[in-house]
């Protein structure tokens, strides 16, 4: 079983920035998708970030973040972190932290496995959420 807990969300004026933490438990593998979703009122939750390894490799960032958000590389393999700069008041929303230990198919691409085809399917463990708001 997995646990995630979010913390770091707070209001910021546009340009501001704010770093976002989870702290997962139950976690056992190397490799699993682990990502930060967002859902602002009225609206479907989206990506925003994903990765398969929290002790580096290629992360996939949505266009809308893409040079702003950063998953910094952490040594602390239990935390997944998201730095976010140059905030805009369309990046207000609740920020979730999501994980899920199922794998690609052999020879798969965890990439394409942890940014498109799970969040697809659905992340089957959610953190309670931490509210970002950014006012111009």
């Amino acid at each position: 079983q997995v646990h995630l807990s979010e913390s770091g969300g707070g209001s910021v004026q546009t340009g501001g920035s704010l770093r976002l933490s989870c702290t997962a438990s139950g976690v056992t593998t190397e490799r699993i998708c682990m990502g930060w979703f967002r859902q602002a009122p009225g609206k479907e939750r989206e990506v925003v970030a994903t990765t398969f390894t929290r002790s580096g490799g290629v992360h996939f960032y949505a266009d809308s973040v893409k040079g702003r958000f950063v998953i910094p590389q952490d040594n602390d393999k239990s935390a997944l972190a998201l730095q976010m700069s140059s905030l805009k008041p369309e990046d207000t929303a609740m920020y979730y932290c999501a994980a899920d230990p199922r794998t690609p198919e052999p020879g798969g691409s965890w990439h394409e496995f942890c940014s498109r085809i799970l969040p697809a399917r659905g992340y089957n463990y959610w953190g309670q959420g931490t509210q970002v708001t950014v006012s111009s």
